[in-house]
C-alpha cells in the first residue's frame, strides 16, 4: 500500500473516530445516555393495564400501590390500589424516542412537566424514599402538598368551607383563624387530608 494512501485512510479514521466522540460527549451533555425517572399520567383505571404494557416493551416502571380490605355484600377482600390514582413512574432515558416509545403505550396520556413542552424528571431520591415507603409493610396514606403558613380551607367535617393558615405544633398541624380587629388567633387540630390549599 503507497504511504499517501495510508496516511489518507488514518486521516480518515481519526476524523470519524473524532466525530463519533464529539457526538458521544454532546449526547452525554445533554443527558441523552442518562436514565431519570418521569411520572407518567395514565387514563383512568388504566394504571395496572399501562404498567403492565410498558414492562412488555421491557421499560423499568414503578408503580406504588397500597393494598386496603374492600366489603362487598357477600365477601370481604383484600385490593390493591394504585397510590396515586392516574399515574406511574417510567425510568428512560430523556430522548424523544424513548417519550415516543411510552406514548405508543395503551392507557398512557402523557408525561408530566412543569414547563410546557419538555416533560421534568422525578428525583431518584424522591423515587426511593417511595419505594421503602410502599415496601415497608406499614399502613400509608397520601396528603395534600401542603406548607406551614399556607392559606388553606376545610374540606369536611363541622368546619368544612372555613379558611385559614396551616401551622404545626407538636408535631400536630393547627388550623388557625385570625381575627386582626381583636389580634388573637384560635386554632384546632386538624388532619392533612381534611384540608386543601387555597
Amino acid at each position: 500500500m503507497p504511504t499517501g494512501t495510508f496516511i489518507a485512510l488514518f486521516i480518515i479514521v481519526i476524523r470519524s473516530h473524532f466525530y463519533l466522540v464529539s457526538n458521544f460527549t454532546m449526547a452525554l451533555r445533554e443527558g441523552k445516555f442518562f436514565m431519570q425517572w418521569f411520572a407518567l399520567h395514565v387514563k383512568s383505571r388504566h394504571e395496572f393495564t399501562t404498567d403492565k404494557d410498558l414492562r412488555r416493551k421491557e421499560i423499568e416502571t414503578y408503580l406504588p400501590s397500597v393494598k386496603k380490605w374492600r366489603q362487598w355484600k357477600d365477601r370481604k377482600k383484600l385490593v390493591e390500589f394504585p397510590l396515586f390514582p392516574g399515574y406511574l413512574f417510567v425510568h428512560i432515558s430523556e430522548t424523544a424516542e424513548s417519550f415516543l416509545n411510552v406514548y405508543k403505550t395503551r392507557g398512557a396520556v402523557s408525561l408530566v412537566s412543569s414547563a410546557p413542552g419538555s416533560p421534568t424528571s422525578v428525583s431518584p431520591e424522591e423515587i426511593s424514599a417511595l419505594m421503602l415507603l410502599t415496601g415497608s409493610g406499614k399502613e400509608i396514606d397520601v396528603y395534600p402538598f401542603l406548607k406551614t403558613g399556607a392559606w388553606v380551607r376545610v374540606k369536611r367535617g363541622s368546619l368544612k368551607g372555613a379558611e385559614g393558615i396551616l401551622e404545626e405544633k407538636a408535631g400536630n398541624l393547627i388550623f388557625l383563624v385570625r381575627i386582626n380587629l381583636l389580634g388573637r388567633t384560635v386554632g384546632v387540630k386538624i388532619y392533612a387530608d381534611d384540608i386543601e390549599e387555597i
